[in-house]
């Protein structure tokens, strides 16, 4: 299995290179050169398979020779033996045409969980393998640190640095963040906001001499790895839906579109997905995108909620590499085109084509409480404001009557809780093993967001554990 890069000039690379590296060479993102499929036979064979199953099936399709199919089902078990619930990624019920699926079952309650624990373990299996050692780089809005630093704290080859901007992340988000004690995790405060911290480590990739000499690891979405561990629960409620004989409608709370590509990549895949429902809040720079067919930077807002408070989403340059028709030449001038200023257009003809299977919908603050209440009121379920958000697209009416839609349930409502309390009056409670942490010192480090000065603290920190 070969992988490429969005921006074309850097070598192919098998899929152990391609985890290791995070971003490619030229600054590209790497996709599969071509697309794994799932014939109809494959999905109705899944039917009734447990969630790890599922997930050996998917991820053995992006591994190809790299990873035995022994090592590779010993590493999913290891993955998910440790969340709470034993179908990983369950479905609930809200109505008969609507579901939520709930992946915040991991150690950090939320949704990164799902591909950060399974990429701890092949930074493992990859690393010791080698006999090498990994500085990994990463900024968070919210909830892929902790999760990030749940993957990898205590790992001998590993040393942790995350990102994040200061004072805009919930308290528990933090708090999972920075009562971490393993000597391998430090945590960075930034004084910005996440797309700050986001192009911080942009730039730390790009920059060759910094990346050679700290061995640079991404575990960010830009990470490859991340968003094929992301395509099995699309894939696993699919199927149980009725795949492939009944399409099926996803609403994903998106903010640096990772977990809605890899709705894509299913779909590419031979998953029968009818509409990719792109749900934003106030920072509605993608719904403007899908509605118009131009992206347009703004103002980053904070909102009730933050891991979705982005402008520029990573990620987008993946399915922008698929509008191009996976013209290289064609993605850079479009992102020269949107550094310069601020903006850029789909040709007429990409817009008609992608507004087939995606749709866009914001919901601000209002909005976002509005669904959190009726969800509670009809069906009992509490859910934390990021749920909501797709919950707010489902509601709209667009959809709901026309196939069955799953949303995307990202985080523990208990992570948020003044917004649930506002929601439906109810005090969400934390999962004991949560609340035992936050009870625990916190160790961060504020910055400014200056390159030289950030880098400096990675340098002095890093493999000073060895």
């Amino acid at each position: 299995m070969k992988y490429i890069s969005t921006r074309g000039a850097a070598a192919p690379l098998e899929f152990e290179d391609v985890l290791l590296a995070g971003l490619a060479d030229d600054g590209g993102l790497y996709v599969p050169m071509v697309w794994p499929q799932l014939s109809e036979d494959d999905l109705r064979n899944m039917r009734g398979l447990p969630y790890t199953e599922v997930a050996l099936r998917v991820i053995s399709l992006f591994t190809g020779s790299a990873i035995p199919a022994q090592d590779l089902r010993t590493i999913i078990n290891k993955t998910y033996a440790p969340f709470s619930h034993q179908c990983v990624a369950p479905l609930v019920q809200l109505n008969s045409q609507l579901w939520i699926q709930e992946l915040f079952h991991g150690p950090t309650i939320a949704f990164k969980d799902i591909a950060l624990q399974l990429l701890g373990h092949l930074f493992d299996y990859v690393l010791a393998k080698r006999n090498q050692r990994m500085t990994i780089i990463g900024a968070t809005s919210g909830d892929t640190g902790s999760a990030a630093i749940a993957a990898c704290k205590g790992r001998k080859n590993l040393d942790i640095f995350i990102l994040h901007p200061r004072g805009r992340v919930s308290d528990v988000q933090r708090k999972q963040m920075t009562t971490v004690p393993d000597a391998n995790v430090f945590n960075i405060a930034i004084d910005g906001t996440f797309d700050d911290c986001q192009e911080l480590v942009k730039n730390m990739f790009n920059d060759e001499h910094l990346n050679r000499e700290l061995n640079l690891g991404a575990i960010n979405s830009i990470n490859w790895a991340r968003l094929m561990a992301q395509i099995v629960y699309y894939v696993y409620s699919a199927v149980a839906l009725g795949a492939p004989d009944r399409a099926v409608g996803y609403a994903v709370p998106t903010g640096n579109f990772g977990n809605i590509f890899a709705g894509y990549g299913a779909m590419h895949m031979g998953v029968p997905i009818a509409k990719l429902i792109c749900a934003s809040n106030a920072n509605d720079i993608l719904t403007r995108f899908f509605e118009t067919g131009t992206m347009k930077r703004e103002i980053v807002k904070p909102t009730l909620s933050p891991s979705m408070d982005i402008q520029v989403s990573s990620n987008f340059e993946r399915l922008m590499f698929e509008l191009c028709e996976r013209k290289s030449g064609e993605v850079i001038r479009n992102l020269a085109q949107f550094r310069a200023s601020g903006s850029y257009e789909l040709t007429p003809g990409q817009h008609r084509r992608y507004r087939q299977l995606f749709a866009g919908h914001r919901a601000d603050d209002n909005m976002t409480l509005l669904a959190m209440s009726r969800t509670f009121k009809d069906s009992g379920q509490i859910v934390d404001p990021h749920t909501g958000v797709g919950l707010a697209a489902v509601y709209s009416g667009q959809y709901d009557r026309q196939f069955p839609v799953v949303s995307l349930a990202c985080a523990h409502p208990a992570k948020f809780p003044d917004a649930v309390v506002r929601a439906s009056g109810v005090r969400p409670v934390l999962p004991a093993r949560v609340a035992t942490q936050l009870g625990q010192p916190e160790r961060v480090t504020n910055l400014n967001k200056d390159y030289a000065t950030v880098t400096r603290f990675i340098r002095d920190n890093s493999g000073r554990n060895v």
